[in-house]
């Protein structure tokens, strides 16, 4: 066994862990990464990159559809086995050189295996031949090593081998019909993404689709997967799972079923802890780890964990911006410097708790910051709620010959500051980074109307919602 002593171990190589990594480095920290799969980790080959690039030739392609002029130089539909190649060459087929090159060319070390907690600041990394190597930390050990598909105990889903979102964005053979467990946002993007394919979809949701954002969203993306041909199941479970010679038969909880060539798991995530270690450290294998907001793991004051793995945010961006925090931190505590960890502080993640944003790739898409109608009243917030059709705004116009999208927007009346907003329709991703400022950084209502939108843009809907509130 080899023996190696750095200031801090990142356990992971994800862009949560790699972030961590480049600021403890900058910090003046001497850092190592663990990664037992690809450095890039879940976001850049399993997740993230290939299904948004999946996802983009549906996308413009029905963007054209609905232009004059456009629409009629349309001809065919989604090229499967190009957008398959495009999606190969974005996730430069599953080949992780340029990532570690990255890491190299910032003094970041690698040892790649599987890598287990087993004393204070000491992690041990059994390498694919079996050779082991021990790290040691002389300040901290960051655990990020995200998060699983959850696969529901239904009896006969595991014996029938389902897709989790992995098969899924590494799909190679279409299949001709799927079935999808679940609602949230990769059951509704995969559903887009098989539809526009020209799979027989059906979601089963028992609850709807995209809870958590506010249910008009849930509901035109449900729409929109009707209208082009796949089947919404809302209200019932699934209650058995058998696979046969022809696919797969999913029981109903009432009474009928469901048979697809292939299913696929989209019901949840759960953290990758279970070998870990973590029970060298006095914490439960399989947890989720509860950390405080400079994402110090409580209880154990020199292990931080961060990304998916406290369950905070389970969104790439979202776990990036903590790993900067969390590097910051490590090495401000390391050099003994003064931790600013006061709210929007450098060296917290403040924005986990109420600025929070997401763009879902569904057809509509997508895109919310900050509270709902619903989580801002359970909060006990005075709020005022402003909705708008976007179809009446000139720049949707231009985008879509009948264009079709809602934006809501939550303002606190105490303070008179945006507190959450909703964007539906095309394109609208792009438009959620100026709400997400907006909330972030508590522009007041009166300051708003001085920031004017250009004409004619979708952006103009800042101003409808201005005018619906008054001065």
């Amino acid at each position: 066994m080899t023996a190696r002593e750095y200031d801090l171990i990142v356990i992971g190589a994800g862009p949560v862990g790699e972030n961590v990594a480049d600021r403890a480095t900058q910090g003046g920290l001497s850092v190592v990464v663990v990664e037992s799969e690809l450095v890039g980790g879940e976001c850049s080959y399993w997740a993230c990159i290939p299904s948004k690039a999946l996802l983009r030739p549906g996308a413009v392609l029905r963007a054209a559809r609905r232009v004059k002029g456009a629409a009629e130089a349309v001809t065919g539909d989604v090229d499967v086995a190009a957008t398959l190649v495009r999606r190969d060459e974005l996730v430069h087929h599953w080949d992780d050189t340029s990532q570690v090159d990255w890491l190299s060319g910032a003094g970041i070390d690698l040892v790649r295996g599987h890598g287990r907690l087993t004393g204070e600041r000491e992690v041990t990394v059994t390498g694919s031949d079996g050779t082991e190597t021990q790290l040691s930390a002389l300040h901290a050990v960051v655990v990020s090593t995200g998060s699983a598909a959850l696969l529901p105990d239904i009896p006969g889903l595991r014996d029938a081998e389902p897709w989790t979102s992995r098969e899924a964005t590494g799909v190679r053979d279409v299949p001709a019909s799927l079935a999808i467990l679940g609602g949230g946002v990769v059951g509704a993007e995969m559903a887009t993404l098989f539809t526009s394919f020209g799979t027989a979809v059906t979601v089963i949701a028992r609850s709807g689709l995209l809870r958590g954002v506010e249910p008009f969203a849930g509901e035109a993306v449900a729409k929109a997967l009707t209208d082009a041909g796949a089947t919404v199941r809302t209200g019932v479970e699934v209650e058995r799972v058998e696979r046969g010679e022809d696919g797969v038969v999913l029981s109903l909880s009432d009474g009928s079923d469901v048979r697809a060539e292939q299913v696929l798991v989209a019901t949840g995530r759960v953290p990758r802890t279970t070998d870990i270690g973590l029970e060298a450290v006095g914490l439960e294998p399989g947890s989720w780890l509860d950390v405080d907001d400079t994402l110090r793991v409580r209880g154990v004051d020199w292990l931080y964990a961060v990304g998916d793995v406290n369950h905070r945010a389970l969104l790439t961006h979202q776990g990036k911006y903590q790993g900067r925090a969390a590097g910051d931190v490590i090495a401000a505590r390391a050099r003994a410097a003064e931790v600013d960890d006061r709210p929007w502080g450098a060296h917290v993640a403040t924005a986990d708790h109420s600025a929070v944003p997401q763009v879902v790739f569904t057809d509509p898409e997508v895109a919310a910051v900050g509270h709902t109608e619903e989580s801002a009243r359970a909060a006990g917030l005075g709020i005022r709620v402003l909705d708008y059709d976007l179809y009446w705004i000139a720049g949707a116009s231009e985008l879509a010959d009948d264009y079709r999208g809602r934006a809501r927007a939550i303002v606190d009346e105490e303070r008179r500051v945006l507190v959450g907003a909703t964007f539906v329709g095309q394109d609208v991703g792009e438009m959620l980074h100026a709400a997400t400022i907006a909330i972030v950084g508590e522009v007041p209502i009166d300051r708003l109307w001085h920031a004017v939108p250009s004409y004619p843009t979708i952006s103009e809907v800042w101003l409808r919602w201005l005018e619906e509130y008054g001065r």
